[in-house]
């Protein structure tokens, strides 16, 4: 591995021999203070034995003369992970602003009539609005639909003759990220994307014991539904026996298989699995919605995607639009998407800004590919060369996706000038405050201090983001970790990159201060 900082060149070869003469062979504890101190504990850290099978990439540039503080395998493609949603959140930010709103309509052939009969389908249009969330309505489905309820209601619908149709057609493509593996679609972070998502289309499966040994044990959902079917083949045992529960959804349907034991007066175990046919969910308990509210839909559920839509086009200046309501600003999407790391809602992103490229000569691409072509422009814009980002998806789940740290410190340094620096940075996670950095780094100079995108894989840790130093010098990082296991037996690999995290955030010395290269 080279390191090469502008004229600063040393072999991570020869980096035991540093560790051996300054005294970084063991456990190091204090921060570097100069920037050749923290050089120097660089090298030494990337190259111990436990590393010989992994690989480093970092990059780490001042914010304020521009100086390159460290850079090694800066060139080199690694898996991003999660540190992907960069990309997808600056192109969001920068394609459609920081007030941009995603509209959910309600439409009809005609307005009802004077006694409220809405003649034919009631057709919900969706287009990706993610904020529909039950959760946060603490399971309320009435409180979290209200808005679509009671923009009904203002129109004068009290019943309708014909279907409810979810109509999800503004998307184009698979419900699925490019790339995305088998084994991450059961689960909440590979949930289907659709134009009409529901509490982020993934549900949570509670199984707690029962009060008799032998019996099964309660398994229920949050928020309730009936629209997924329990298949419950558990048993509460003594309490010494076996933990063990598997949650289980076939990729096709919506029957739950929950299989294991539980020992009696043992915790709740959960997980959280995705939902197939989000639309339909949709769709349904929306009519239920409706009718609690006294607007009884006669007809059935339909759902009508991008395919559909192309046999029978759906002209909406034909329709009358009855009620919408209108997301958040794309402002609070982002922490919401960033903080967590979110990758349905990093898929939407994706999705909205290829449904703004749309056009007629891209009547064959899905809105995923053409999400991707306006990122190729945004990266040209940036200054980035396009063999340094090479992205299948938009929220880097996908082992398929490839960047270097210099492409990701490059795009922070952009979106540092950028008009909407101050919103891009203010969506990132705080070290140990918020989103996926609130356990981490506390007690440290980077606390409150570091915002960055984490992202994980198996064998996969990244963190990229700002941090001030000690000296009060602004800098953009890249830190990329591959092929080393997340329970690596000697230290996971996020302490590894908390660790360079703190010592930059704990450098006394300004980067004007120190030698020339």
């Amino acid at each position: 591995m080279r390191v090469s900082p502008l004229k600063y060149r040393v072999r991570f070869a020869t980096a035991l021999i540093f560790a051996g003469w300054l005294g970084f062979a063991g456990e190091l504890t204090s921060a570097p203070e100069t920037l050749a101190g923290l050089r120097e504990r660089l090298v030494a850290r990337a190259s111990e034995p436990r590393f010989a099978r992994a690989y480093w990439g970092l990059h780490i540039v001042s914010l304020e003369t521009g100086r390159t503080l460290f850079s090694a395998n800066a060139d080199k493609a690694f898996l991003p992970a999660s540190t992907a949603k960069l990309f997808t959140a600056a192109l969001a930010l920068d394609r459609l602003g920081p007030d941009f709103r995603v509209r959910t309509s309600l439409y009809a052939a005609a307005r009802p009539d004077a006694r409220g009969t809405l003649e034919g389908d009631l057709i919900l249009y969706g287009r990706g609005d993610a904020g529909f969330s039950v959760s946060a309505a603490g399971g309320d489905w009435d409180r979290a639909l209200a808005p679509l309820v009671d923009a009904l209601k203002a129109a004068g619908v009290k019943q309708v003759t014909g279907d409810l149709v979810a109509d999800e057609s503004y998307f184009r493509g698979a419900p699925i990220g490019s790339g995305w593996e088998y084994d991450d679609l059961r689960w909440y972070y590979g949930a289907e994307i659709s134009a009409l998502t529901l509490n982020d289309n993934a549900i949570d499966v509670h199984v707690r014991p029962a009060g008799k040994v032998g019996s099964p044990a309660d398994v229920f959902l949050f928020p309730s539904t009936r629209f997924l079917v329990v298949s419950n083949l558990t048993q509460t045992v003594a309490t010494n026996g076996t933990r063990r529960i598997d949650v289980n959804r076939p990729l096709d349907g919506n029957v739950v298989w929950v299989k294991g034991t539980l020992p009696l007066g043992a915790r709740t175990a959960t997980e959280s699995i995705s939902v197939h046919r989000p639309a339909a969910w949709f769709g349904e308990e929306l009519k239920q919605a409706l009718q609690r509210s006294g607007i009884a839909v006669q007809g059935q559920i339909r759902v009508a995607n991008a395919a559909e839509r192309e046999r029978a086009p759906l002209d909406l200046s034909r329709l009358v639009e009855l009620g919408a309501t209108m997301s958040a600003p794309l402002s609070e999407e982002l922490a919401r998407t960033l903080k967590p790391s979110q990758n349905l809602h990093a898929e939407l992103l994706l999705f909205q800004a290829g449904a703004a490229g749309a056009d007629a000569e891209t009547p064959g691409l899905t809105s995923e590919q053409i999400g991707l072509r306006a990122l190729a422009t945004f990266l040209a814009k940036a200054g980035l060369a396009a063999d340094e980002v090479r992205l299948e998806e938009g929220s880097g789940l996908s082992r398929h996706d490839l960047v270097t740290p210099r492409a990701l410190v490059g795009l922070l340094q952009f979106m540092a000038r950028h008009p909407q620096a101050k919103v891009f940075r203010d969506a990132l996670p705080i070290a140990g405050v918020d989103g996926t950095l609130r356990t981490r780094m506390r007690g440290t100079p980077a606390e409150r201090n570091l915002r960055a995108k984490t992202g994980s894989l198996s064998l996969v840790n990244t963190l990229a983001g700002y941090v001030t130093t000690a000296a009060g010098e602004p800098l953009a990082f890249a830190l990329l970790l591959n092929n080393y296991p997340t329970g690596a037996a000697e230290r996971p690999g996020r302490a590894e990159l908390d660790d360079v995290a703190v010592w930059l955030a704990s450098l006394a010395q300004h980067t004007r201060d120190a030698p020339g290269d």
